[in-house]
């Protein structure tokens, strides 16, 4: 994971260099405020494309939990790289990928009890209604 996280961060910074190599080439006179408005704001509508899809599929076939754990996993990692982040700008702690890893372990590992337990409610109350049938 840590490995994927610094390829990632790797593959925008080469794709930042490129944009602002660009704007230059061509006299452009983008400042790197506005490139991060268009460059972001172009991402946002082309993840809308894909994921609006997605989701509208995934709430007609009747999985709409996938939606919740979707939209919860991404704020789990946008707060526990925020907890880091601060802990670093604040010396409160220290800012260390170790505890992200761990928190988002800790989620999963608790969502997957909860998934256990719901699907055994489920599960029960299936077999009571197949029984009074």
């Amino acid at each position: 994971m840590k490995e994927l996280l610094y390829q990632a961060v790797n593959w925008i910074a080469t794709v930042h260099d490129k944009i602002s190599q660009m704007n230059n080439q061509f006299e452009g006179t983008l400042s790197d405020k506005q490139m991060h408005f268009l460059v972001i704001g172009i991402l946002g509508i082309l993840l809308i494309f894909i994921i609006h899809p997605l989701f509208r599929h995934l709430s007609k076939t009747n999985h709409v939990m996938v939606i919740s754990w979707i939209y919860v996993f991404t704020l789990i990692l946008v707060i526990t790289f925020s907890i880091e982040i601060g802990q670093r700008l604040t010396g409160t702690g220290d800012m260390e990928f170790a505890d992200i890893v761990s928190g988002i372990g800790g989620f999963i590992f608790m969502f997957a009890i909860f998934a256990l337990i719901r699907a055994a409610v489920i599960g029960i109350i299936r077999l009571i209604r197949k029984r009074q049938a």
